[in-house]
């Protein structure tokens, strides 16, 4: 017995000399694919930018909704009167209602959009970095994919920040729907949603990547450099915000009608009923939001990449 014993210290003590990993050395050795990385770097920062950003969120969607019931010639009712009468009449978490649909809609969606960027960026631009038309490309491909992924939790989070609907968690909202308008009501808004989402992240990863690609190497390697990405994301947000943001309004008449509008239809009767400038209703909201929110998420998502010593 102590003969064994001590031959198989040996064993391993050899081992160990030799270079062969023992079980302890090897756990560390056990790595998640690229993509899965990517994919827990969005979440996390999809997360983050959720919580902070939801109340401009709701603004934005409120602003949208008033417009859409109002009467032509009414007076305009504007961000700061939207934010007081939620405080007002509701309370003021209220400002964070639709915030449930906002983390499952967002947590994974924004996971799979970098996933799915990283993975269609690994795959096409191994070699060089894509230039401002395959940007577009890229940008406009990975959000497409969440976009579509994630559509039936944008239409919830609509609904529950319209305040038109009594809905009590996510999980009644689609059973509500389903049973009272079907699947259809769930993918409501496909096209005005793709509409927005694909160019704006386009039209964002294109500036974003150009703006960087523009810096002096010692700036983008200094200890500034997420204050850096957070500025040019910044830019890059505005941009693609002004954008799409008739796309938005769209998207918001269709998923709040139970009627199941058109996109056709929505567009006709904002332009009938409010003139081009109803197109861009809740452009300051959202696009404080948007810029904002998008900024945060890739300058986390980006250090998070960093730490994992991946290349976003």
């Amino acid at each position: 017995m102590e003969l064994a014993a001590l031959h198989r210290e040996r064993e391993v003590t050899e081992g160990t000399m030799q270079g062969e990993p023992d079980s302890q050395s090897r756990a560390p050795g056990i790595k998640a694919h690229p993509a899965l990385k990517a994919f827990m770097c969005g979440s996390l920062s999809g997360t983050c930018s959720t919580l902070l950003f939801q109340p401009l969120d709701l603004i934005k969607t409120r602003l949208q909704t008033l417009q859409k019931t109002a009467k032509p010639g009414a007076p305009r009712v504007g961000m700061f009167n939207v934010f007081i009468n939620v405080i007002r009449t509701e309370k003021f978490f209220s400002l964070w209602k639709g915030v449930s649909p906002s983390f499952v809609r967002c947590i994974p969606g924004v996971g799979i959009y970098f996933s799915t960027f990283y993975s269609l960026k690994q795959h096409y631009f191994l070699e060089r970095s894509p230039n401002a038309g395959e940007a577009v490309l890229l940008g406009a491909g990975a959000r497409t994919v969440a976009g579509v992924s994630m559509l039936p939790f944008t239409v919830i989070k609509t609904r529950f920040e319209s305040g038109c609907y009594n809905y009590v968690s996510v999980a009644g909202a689609l059973k509500s729907m389903y049973e009272t308008e079907g699947v259809r009501a769930l993918f409501s808004g496909l096209t005005a949603t793709l509409l927005r989402d694909a160019p704006f992240s386009g039209i964002y990863v294109m500036f974003y990547s150009q703006a960087k690609k523009a810096l002096p190497e010692e700036v983008s390697s200094s200890a500034y450099a997420p204050l850096v990405n957070f500025s040019c994301g910044m830019a890059a947000g505005v941009m693609a915000s002004l954008a799409t943001q008739p796309a938005d309004v769209v998207k918001t008449h269709i998923q709040v009608s139970p009627s199941h509008w058109s996109t056709t239809n929505a567009i006709c009767y904002i332009y009938r009923e409010h003139g081009m400038a109803g197109f861009f209703r809740g452009a300051v909201p959202r696009s404080l939001r948007r810029t904002l929110m998008a900024a945060m998420a890739w300058t986390v998502y980006e250090q998070l990449m960093a730490r994992m010593g991946l290349k976003s």
